[in-house]
């Protein structure tokens, strides 16, 4: 069912696949309510149910800068929804101007419906730090080895640990920065993590 509105501006909306097999998705912001068509049914979910809105950066592989908006209710389900939909089985569509527009939308449609709702970025603070950790880690295990191959005369190796640290560097560096816990202010979409503002 479509939501009615009289003048008819087509409502904010914003339709994804998040797998690469499976349904679409549909949301579309209708006043106060949340409608999510997935083909299969149709559920309408009223936003002062929403408790915290979540903003998070979730890639899908090592080249896509995935990014995901994560709603928890009252009743503990949660909905959550991305900037990337999936074509096929290898490739990817965005629209990152459209997911900010309706993310936007939708965000200050639950600070009206329920202005004690949480508006958060990032991972939640120990799921973070042991992120964080792990990550170093990782890293100095990659650059200890590298050195040992180096000062041993394995240069190949070496050069071989020079490169995987690298690209370990530049895929852990965001998941890190950008998913730093943080609060919000009510309604707030932080253009890090949505992306895809317009210029004013």
């Amino acid at each position: 069912m479509q939501p009615h509105h009289p003048d008819d501006t087509p409502p904010p909306s914003w339709r994804q696949r998040p797998r690469p097999v499976g349904f679409e998705i549909a949301y579309t912001l209708d006043g106060d309510t949340l409608e999510i068509d997935t083909t299969r049914k149709v559920d309408r979910v009223r936003l002062a149910a929403v408790e915290q809105v979540r903003f998070v950066y979730a890639p899908s592989n090592v080249s896509s800068k995935g990014f995901k908006t994560q709603l928890r209710l009252s009743d503990g389900k949660s909905i959550t929804f991305g900037n990337l939909s999936w074509r096929s089985l290898t490739d990817m569509d965005r629209d990152d101007a459209r997911y900010h527009a309706f993310v936007s939308a939708l965000t200050a449609a639950i600070a009206k419906a329920n202005p004690r709702a949480r508006f958060v970025a990032g991972k939640p603070f120990a799921f973070w730090l042991a992120l964080a950790a792990v990550s170093a880690l990782s890293l100095l295990m990659l650059v200890f080895f590298t050195s040992r191959a180096f000062l041993q005369g394995a240069n190949t190796t070496g050069l071989l640990g020079l490169v995987l640290t690298a690209a370990s560097f530049w895929q852990v560096r965001p998941m890190v920065m950008l998913n730093r816990p943080r609060e919000l202010a009510s309604g707030e979409v932080p253009d890090d993590l949505v992306p895809g503002r317009l210029p004013a």
